[in-house]
């Protein structure tokens, strides 16, 4: 029997499938469904545009699973600030 266990199963592939039944279950945690992760998507996308210039073609966005709290990750590759808007934000408080 135990021959049978090392021969059909190999940590890599558990260690896989344990990966993918995790982000399945962070992603029914969360609650969100692909309509909504694509708004967030838009409006971030939106909102960081106004303060820098960035590579939408290699921005990743996903849930990660920490303990029992799930968080919201985004790898946004910024390729400049833009330093004008941030001094005019500044001159219009002042």
């Amino acid at each position: 029997m135990d021959f049978l266990k090392k021969f059909f199963s190999s940590s890599g592939s558990k260690s896989r499938a344990k990966e993918r039944l995790q982000i399945v279950l962070i992603h029914d945690r969360a609650d969100i469904s692909p309509e909504m992760l694509d708004n967030l998507r838009q409006d971030m996308i939106a909102v960081i545009t106004r303060y820098m210039d960035i590579d939408t073609s290699k921005i990743e966005m996903d849930f990660d699973r920490a303990d029992r709290s799930v968080a919201f990750v985004a790898n946004i590759p910024v390729i400049r600030i833009k330093r004008g808007v941030a001094a005019a934000r500044e001159g219009e408080r002042g």
